[in-house]
Parts: structure tokens; C-alpha cells; sequence
């Protein structure tokens, strides 16, 4: 923070235990307390309660994502810390980017840049491979996640490797790499603190950059506890992520190759970039002497220059601090060691083809829409039952398994808060909406549902009918009992008050007052 800066305005912070204003451990810079990321907030201090799990995936039957979320909500300790948790990486968010005045402009840059590249992504891609082979990199290409894991399997027996660590990557959540591996009998780590907890909780990641933002330290406590003998009373964070580094050190030294994801695989130079804060992916990219990356081939883009305007962005938008503490490049292999790129397509050309839902390729993975959506606030990221949850996973779930995921889209106020945070601006809050009308296309509707709506189209279609329904409705309301109205049938009433039928509708009164008055103003 300049010394020209003033300090925050912290009073829209939900909960008061995020402010940290005497924190001994704080960071100053000329005389002002550091501003950004962790700087302002001081762990929250839930009351120990059972953690809620995620949703129940049956097959390829459609996920009841309502269903996780009550469980969800019925925790309240959880529910108030995820909420207010992200809550506060949406508001640093917002302090970041209004100290940035060309903000907008470099939304629209990233935008244009990505749009850019997708629109000529073979051209990209062809230019990647080529300067990355020069680079002495050896390049696969994958189909799918049943490729990328065969792929990567074959690698690792070519050099008879048994462990792998590997840096955070939702790619290969998406690949179901983990469990590919372990049926293969390779040990695959996870580096990431974070994802590492998720791994020894034998749960998925629930956000895309906090992947364990769900749990209470109570929670770590136990897990760890049952995984790496730590004491299960004692929550404290430092405790809990000095003994994680002193459990997985020893993996990571004696590892047999590495594993690394890929925020931009830039088409000028060869090279992929990785972002991360605890350096885990140059952990895993230089301890071993094998180093493979997967690379979704929509991180591509054209050229080293662009880099810095995605840089700027990202962490911003992610956590509201100024950039990772780590960004790292990696061109070539080291001297003696051997590195592998697989650019991994799973769908994405075909969803390239989707008139309406193409943009979504366009995601950084940053995390903003999450932290800013009032649903997936309050009902965690697990009850989507889907590697990307939230109001980015209500548009690219339902194209890798759009009757698995019909339920989705629904989840959603369609508030528009999420398009408004994306900064590589994608109209995700339309792009939600058309995919609820592409649902209903591909019959993919639950029936009660599809009846409702026809029901609902039809009386809002006929004014006469539909006033006659409101005027019964509020009789109903002002003279049937309390059991008739709350009942199975009304879900409104589950977890809200009906309201309180008015004296008068809008209709009535404007009939009565301004009603054949042609003369009035409009």
C-alpha cells in the first residue's frame, strides 16, 4: 500500500472476527497495514459441529443439488463461515479493483485476447506444440480423460515410477486422475495444503482456488488427526499446516515424478505459467527429474505480452490480493531431467461449437463467481456434485453430462453479481438461463416441474385469469388455517413466510384511480 493510500473501509464485513486491526503477525508498509489477501482477517472461530457432506451421486442419475444444500444450510456453523468467508474474499476483490483505474479496460482486454484465441485456437495450438518440441518438451494429445490418464500412465511406467506429487489442478479433478492411478497402483500426492486436506478427507475439491473453504478448522483437526497423528484437540491453523508439511515433506523428496497444472500455456514461447501461494507446483515440477503438466487447451494464449494482463487479473479476482506469490514458467526440461506437456481436449472442441455456450472457455479459474453467488455461498460447493461448482459449473457441467447435471442451472437467482465480477467477462448469468431453456428442449426437465411451468405459462398469459387467481389466493391466505397453507405442496413456505396478502393490488388501484384518465401523465 502507497503511503498516498488511505485505509479500507472494513464496515461491510459480515462478521467482526474478520477484522484483525491488533494482529502481532500483520504486515506494515509505511505505516499502513497491508491491505489485501489474508492481510485484514483473522480466522474465523466456529463452534465444533459435524461437517455436512457433499451431494449423493447415484450413477448417471441427475444430482439433487437442493437436497445437499439443506444439509448444508442445517449446519449452521458451516454455513455462516463459507458464507462469510468468501464474502470477504468478494469484498477484497473489490477494494483491489477499484484501486486499479483501467480495471474495465483490462477485462476487456482479457476478454478479446481469449475471444481472440478460441476463434483461431488450431493455429495456437499447432504454434504451442511446435515451439515446445523445440524446447526439448515432449507434447501428447488427449482426447479424454480416459487418454489423459492412459497418457500419463504410460509415462510414468516408461520411467517406472510408483509416486507422483502433483501441484493443484482442477483439470485433473476433472479426469478422475487420482483414482485412475491409484487402480494402476501408483501413489499420486497432492502438494496443494488445501487439496491435500480434501485428499486425505477422500472428498473432491469444493472451489476451484480454496479447494477445503468448506470445512472449520475443526474439521482439518479430525481429518489429520485420523491421517497423520496429529492431536485432534488441538485446531490451531499452524499447528494443523506445519504438521501437513512435516507428514508430506518426506513424500515429496523421495517422489518419483512430478505433476503440475497450467493457468496459460502461452503459443509464442512453448511454455506453460502456474500460479500458485505455497509453491508447491516448483516443488513439483523440479524435485522429481520427470515432470509432466496437463494443460486444458483452452488455457492457450498468443503470446508472452498477454501474460501480464491475466496476471494482473487473476489473483485479484481470485483473492483479492495484488498476484500470487508464485508464478512460475516452465519452457524446458532441466539438465538430466525429462518434462512432458498433454494437452487435453475432454469436450472442449465441441463445446467450442455451441453458439450459445462457447464463452465459457474463456474461464481463468479464478474463483470470483463463486465468491460472489449468494447460492453457492450458503450451500457449499460439494452439493453440485461436480468438479466445478457454482455459477461457472451451472455452465460447463451440463456440457460434459447434460442429464446428470440438468438440475444445475436452477440453482441460480440469475442476479448477474457473477458476470459482473468475471474478468475475462463471461455472460454467465445468460449463459445459465440458456441452458435452462436447453434443458427443457432436450426433456431433461423433471415432469412435475415441466408441468408447473406449462400451468404457470398459461395462467400468466391470460390477465383476467391470472387476477382472478391472485384475488382468490389472498382470500385464501387471510382465512385458511396455518396447516392448509404450510404443507408439503407449497415450497415456498419451507423456509420463508408466505407474505401477508395486501389490502389492495396494484391492478385494483390503478383501475380506481387512474383508470379511462387518458389526461394523466405516463
Amino acid at each position: 500500500m502507497s503511503p498516498q493510500s488511505k485505509p479500507s473501509d472494513h464496515t461491510g464485513l459480515l462478521h467482526p472476527g474478520l477484522l484483525a486491526p491488533d494482529d502481532r503477525d500483520a504486515i506494515y508498509r509505511d505505516g499502513q497495514r497491508l491491505d489485501h489477501a489474508e492481510g485484514t482477517s483473522r480466522p474465523l472461530h466456529a463452534q465444533p459441529e459435524p461437517q455436512p457432506r457433499g451431494a449423493k451421486v447415484f450413477g448417471n442419475r441427475p444430482i439433487d443439488q437442493a437436497e445437499a444444500a439443506a444439509r448444508f444450510i442445517a449446519a449452521p456453523e458451516h454455513e455462516k463461515m463459507h458464507d462469510e468467508r468468501l464474502w470477504d474474499l468478494r469484498q477484497k476483490r473489490d477494494r483491489e479493483m477499484h484501486a486499479i483505474p483501467e480495471w474495465e479496460e483490462l477485462r476487456s482486454l482479457a476478454s478479446a485476447i481469449k475471444e481472440h484465441t478460441l476463434t483461431h485456437l488450431d493455429e495456437y495450438l499447432e504454434a504451442f506444440e511446435a515451439n515446445a518440441h523445440s524446447n526439448g518438451v515432449h507434447v501428447h494429445w488427449a482426447r479424454d480423460a480416459a487418454e489423459h490418464n492412459r497418457i500419463v500412465h504410460g509415462i510414468l511406467q516408461d520411467h517406472g515410477a510408483k509416486s507422483l506429487i502433483k501441484s493443484k489442478s482442477m483439470l485433473t479433478e476433472e479426469c478422475g486422475f487420482r483414482d485412475y492411478m491409484a487402480s494402476v497402483g501408483i501413489d499420486v500426492i497432492e502438494t496443494d495444503l488445501g487439496e491435500r486436506i480434501q485428499q486425505l478427507d477422500n472428498e473432491d475439491p469444493s472451489h476451484v482456488v480454496v479447494p477445503a473453504v468448506h470445512k472449520l478448522r475443526t474439521d482439518v483437526a479430525q481429518v489429520f488427526a485420523k491421517t497423520i497423528g496429529t492431536d485432534p484437540n488441538n485446531s490451531d491453523v499452524h499447528y494443523l499446516a506445519e504438521a501437513q508439511r512435516e507428514a508430506n515433506r518426506p513424500l515429496v523428496l523421495t517422489a518419483d515424478a512430478g505433476m503440475t497444472g497450467c493457468n496459460f500455456a502461452v503459443a509464442e514461447t512453448g511454455g506453460v505459467i502456474v500460479c500458485t501461494n505455497e509453491g508447491n507446483a516448483d516443488l513439483s515440477a523440479n524435485v522429481p527429474k520427470l515432470h509432466i503438466a496437463s494443460i486444458g487447451i483452452e488455457k492457450t494464449i498468443p503470446r508472452l505480452e498477454h501474460l501480464a494482463i491475466f496476471v494482473r487479473l487473476l489473483s485479484r479476482s481470485a483473492l483479492g490480493s495484488p498476484m500470487t506469490q508464485y508464478t512460475s514458467h516452465f519452457r524446458g526440461p532441466r539438465a538430466g531431467g525429462e518434462m512432458h506437456f498433454v494437452l487435453v481436449d475432454n469436450g472442449r472442441s465441441a463445446r467450442l461449437g455451441m453458439a450459445e455456450f462457447w464463452t465459457s472457455l474463456k474461464c481463468i479459474r479464478c474463483g470470483a463467481c463463486m465468491n460472489t453467488c449468494p447460492v453457492y455461498r450458503r450451500s457449499g460447493g460439494l452439493s453440485y456434485g461436480a468438479t466445478y461448482s457454482g455459477p461457472i459449473g451451472l455452465i460447463i457441467d451440463p456440457t460434459f453430462n447434460a442429464h446428470k447435471y440438468s438440475n444445475l442451472p436452477f440453482a441460480s437467482t440469475l442476479n448477474g453479481s457473477c458476470t459482473n465480477v468475471c474478468p475475462v467477462k463471461i455472460n454467465i448469468h445468460e449463459q445459465i438461463y440458456a441452458w435452462r431453456r436447453e434443458l427443457v428442449k432436450r426433456h431433461e426437465v423433471p415432469f412435475a416441474k415441466k408441468l408447473a411451468m406449462k400451468a404457470a405459462g398459461e395462467l400468466l398469459s391470460r390477465p383476467s385469469a391470472y387476477r382472478a387467481a391472485i384475488a382468490a389466493a389472498d382470500v385464501a391466505l387471510a382465512h385458511l388455517p396455518r396447516f392448509a397453507i404450510y404443507n408439503g405442496l407449497n415450497a415456498w413456505g419451507k423456509h420463508r413466510e408466505v407474505p401477508h396478502p395486501p389490502k389492495q393490488t396494484f391492478h385494483s388501484w390503478y383501475k380506481a384511480n387512474r383508470g379511462g384518465k387518458d389526461d394523466q401523465p405516463r
